[in-house]
């Protein structure tokens, strides 16, 4: 429901807007200024025969002076700012916060779908809906909407940027989306409306949620402490997917602002520095109406929109709950090429002709496919935990349907892992797995250190481990996902040194509020491990704000963790001992782990780290996959090694692959492909696969030696 505003401030505003003084508006309505001063003041309220007058005098009706819901249309058009260039003479090539993420929809969904959970109203209990809606436009559509965003007035900005294309990134991709639009007739639009959560709240400038994310870059004001995110970085991937640089964002608000919660829209513009008929631009640009208060009235802040100029902007929301709308303008999805997602068959009406990065089925498949893998614990439900979060994918082309909208259901997309947690909610896990669909739960230890760099442990959290069999479904087998009090999946591993001929599992560890909130010390394992995300939100580790905050081995408590779950695990799944003869023989011939030999001999009394356990398998690109697993000796400094990887031959020497990827999992660090392990431990792991490009046969065909050699190994 809209709220009238008071009329103090209400009318002082229309006075602003319309370039009238209190005593031009005293000297219409034949009062004294102190009339209306008295007013402005809050101190009385006009008779209502003089609200008739003052509604001539603003030029509009009465109803809307007596309700005051809305702005009257005496004020100044919308229009779009651009921030003039800097007085020193300095340039930005574009918003360096685009550049810490891809072009790509499944990021994209990642981070707006966490913005959403975080902006969660859970007093009413009910989950946040996001919808993600992708709209293609060509003919009379594309023309309508280019006149809605003021396109004239914007060329010339984008023809300044494609004259400096070859020298920018920025340029390149902008240059490219204007020529897709123009030359082949067809823009597409992305829309992400969320429903239930807090909206854009706050003043224009002041601190608040709009200037967090409209006005401001690297910071964050989200709403609770178990939040995703907290680099106030996620926001730019809107930008980041617009080949334009454009987002509109259409906010109904859960508090208040001018007596308003509805409409309030605005539109920011990221392009690099440019010069337009002599004059110097820094970068950004806002569409909204200018601001009267703003030197010159130039500035453009947000505006209270109606019904029509909202359709016109693609803008429209289902219903008056509050939320936000975030429209792409010209979205693209790079890094769709590298996953060969382009539809082939598709008929040249659907984008075939094209570099497919505008695919619009492509689009809606990826973005399921992220929502679903992602964020399925957000979206399951059990016992008298409901779910917190509810999305859907729908396509269209020139408002008519293209897919119809799907909604994600984690029962389909993750169906062990969505179980395990129902399981977990609705208290039938048992103690051990001993038929087919059961779910084992195992706590384990996350001691957490005290802040400071102090010595010692504040406390112990316990987190909850669940296993259960695996399904064709899940994807990749014998994985544990990792998660806190958003439900939004932050860490996926596999477990190392597991035994032969095990089921194949997945696993779930619920850390923070994801444990429950009655858990000994969850606000303060949220705090920790949120410190330990990068910007990504997809592992926990070593970062800056943990040695900051903690110290600089801070992270030695989340290899702990990480040793404790992978021991569960095994535990867990762990079956009787076979006989020799049985199972695993072929993956047994096909690699080789050299023990001691691997080693150039020292002397007498030395002792060096070696292989223990090695697994590994063939990914879809057709690299090695490898988790290897090393025994420590007791020794008081270990000598750094080098995992080499090797392919057998009958004769001559061995190829040597090159490492695409290699991480440490636990007790050890790697730097510049260099293994150097943790004080104190006894064993460590890390993780690697092989650059397919250094292959010099089919991986199938081929067997796969793992040595460590002493120092850099050269």
């Amino acid at each position: 429901m809209e709220t009238g505003e008071e009329f103090g401030p209400w009318l002082a505003r229309q006075l602003r807007l319309a370039g009238k003084s209190q005593a031009e508006l005293a000297e219409e309505l034949g009062l004294t200024r102190a009339a209306v001063s008295a007013w402005i003041t809050k101190r009385s309220v006009p008779r209502p025969t003089v609200m008739v007058e003052i509604a001539k005098a603003l030029g509009t009706d009465l109803g809307t002076v007596h309700t005051r819901t809305t702005d009257t249309q005496a004020g100044l058009p919308v229009t779009w700012y651009h921030r003039p260039g800097y007085h020193d003479g300095g340039r930005d090539g574009g918003n360096a916060a685009a550049f810490a993420f891809d072009a790509d929809v499944q990021v994209l969904a990642r981070e707006t779908c966490q913005n959403s959970l975080d902006e969660r109203l859970a007093e009413n209990g009910r989950p946040v809906r996001v919808r993600y809606t992708i709209h293609e436009l060509t003919g009379g559509m594309l023309d309508a909407f280019r006149k809605a965003i003021l396109w004239d007035d914007l060329h010339p900005h984008y023809a300044s940027v494609s004259q400096t294309a070859s020298h920018q990134k920025v340029g390149r991709v902008v240059d490219a989306g204007v020529r897709d639009m123009f030359e082949k007739g067809r823009l597409v639009l992305l829309r992400v409306d969320d429903y239930n959560a807090s909206g854009l709240t706050g003043d224009d400038y002041d601190d608040g949620k709009f200037a967090a994310v409209v006005r401001r870059q690297l910071e964050s004001l989200k709403s609770g402490r178990g939040a995703g995110g907290s680099y106030g970085l996620g926001k730019a991937t809107l930008w980041a997917t617009s080949a334009l640089g454009m987002v509109l964002i259409n906010s109904t608000l859960s508090v208040p602002h001018e007596g308003r919660t509805e409409r309030r829209v605005i539109g920011r513009l990221e392009l690099p520095w440019r010069s337009v008929d002599g004059e110097a631009y820094a970068g950004p640009a806002w569409l909204g109406r200018p601001d009267p208060d703003s030197p010159g009235a130039l500035v453009a802040r947000s505006w209270w929109a109606d019904d029509e100029t909202v359709a016109s902007l693609h803008l429209t929301r289902d219903s008056d709950e509050p939320g936000t709308s975030f429209l792409i303008v010209g979205a693209h999805d790079v890094a769709s090429l590298d996953q060969g997602t382009g539809d082939l068959d598709a008929d040249e009406e659907d984008g075939a002709d094209d570099d497919g990065t505008r695919d619009v089925r492509a689009m809606h498949r990826r973005l399921v496919e992220a929502l679903g893998r992602d964020f399925w614990a957000a979206m399951t439900g059990g016992g008298s935990r409901l779910p917190l979060l509810e999305t859907s994918v729908r396509t269209l082309r020139n408002g008519e349907v293209v897919v119809e909208e799907e909604k994600v259901d984690p029962t389909v997309t993750q169906p062990s892992r969505s179980r395990a947690l129902r399981a977990f909610y609705e208290g039938t896990t048992v103690d051990r797995l001993t038929e087919a669909g059961q779910v084992a739960l195992r706590t384990v230890p996350l001691r957490l250190p005290l802040a400071g760099g102090r010595r010692g442990t504040l406390g112990t959290h316990q987190a909850v481990l669940l296993v259960t069999d695996a399904e064709d479904a899940d994807g990749a087998p014998n994985q544990v996902h990792s998660l806190r009090g958003n439900r939004m999946t932050i860490k996926k591993t596999g477990v190392a040194g597991l035994p032969l001929g095990v089921n194949a599992f997945q696993a779930v560890l619920l850390t923070g509020h994801a444990a429950g909130d009655s858990v000994p010390f969850v606000d303060e394992a949220e705090d920790f491990l949120r410190a330990a995300e990068p910007p990504e939100h997809d592992r926990w580790g070593q970062t800056e704000e943990l040695t900051l905050r903690w110290s600089h081995t801070a992270h030695h408590r989340i290899s702990r963790l990480t040793t404790e779950v992978n021991s569960a695990v095994k535990e867990l799944v762990a079956k009787p001992k076979r006989s020799a003869g049985e199972g695993g023989t072929k993956l047994r011939k096909a690699l080789t782990v050299p023990r001691k030999t691997a080693v150039p001999r020292r002397a007498a009394g030395s002792s060096l780290p070696e292989l223990d356990g090695l697994e590994a398998s063939i990914g879809e690109a057709g690299e090695w996959r490898i988790t290897a697993e090393v025994k420590l000796p007791r020794v008081d400094e270990l000598p750094a090694m080098t995992p080499t990887v090797l392919l057998d031959v009958r004769s001559g020497s061995r190829p040597r692959l090159d490492w695409a990827e290699l991480v440490a999992v636990d007790g050890c660090e790697i730097e510049n492909g260099v293994l150097r392990f943790s004080p104190g431990a006894r064993r460590a792991v890390f993780r690697g696969s092989t650059d397919v490009t250094s292959h010099p046969v089919r991986t199938a065909l081929t067997r796969l030696v793992l040595e460590l050699r002493a120092g850099k190994g050269e």
